[in-house]
């Protein structure tokens, strides 16, 4: 028997980040002390298709001949708060201090490398013989591209 799914039924759909919440309790019950609240958000990862490497005039290989990989991910909602007691001096103004980050889409490329041939392109003056030249070798610079936030407070 063959199970087969509905036209139109929706897919399950990926996550940008997986919620964890950071089990500190134990400390609280073995050292009677108030614990911070840690809640974040696990990335995950996403490998986009490597960029195609591009011929350029006057060059034997394409750049970069190890190709830039560009990985997606969002990092996710973090939210850390602490009790902050006897803020002025007098247990009733006992607050709390909270550090939260909103979720941020990050956008990283891999570096890539930049490799030259020891030969010219054939020359003409020289019966169409390659000249032997210094090979070039290099490497793209990575790239991080994300606009991450955060809000400090205090209650």
């Amino acid at each position: 028997m063959t199970c087969m799914a509905a036209a139109g039924a929706a897919t399950p759909a990926v996550a940008d980040s997986v919620p964890v919440g950071v089990p500190l309790d134990a400390v609280k019950t073995t050292l009677g002390v108030d614990t911070p609240r840690v809640a974040t958000g696990v990335p995950v990862p996403v490998v986009g298709a490597p960029e195609a490497p591009r011929f350029h005039k006057g060059d034997l290989l394409p750049n970069p001949v190890l190709p830039v990989v560009p990985i997606t991910t969002e990092l996710g909602d973090t939210l850390v708060g602490t009790p902050v007691p006897n803020l002025l001096g007098d247990p009733k103004t006992d607050g709390e201090g909270t550090l939260e980050a909103p979720a941020t889409r990050l956008l990283t490329r891999t570096p890539g490398a930049v490799v030259g041939a020891p030969l010219t392109m054939p020359d003409g003056s020289n019966y169409g013989i390659p000249n032997l030249t210094t090979p070039k070798l290099g490497l793209t610079a990575p790239e991080v591209i994300g606009t991450p936030a955060a809000l400090l407070g205090l209650r």
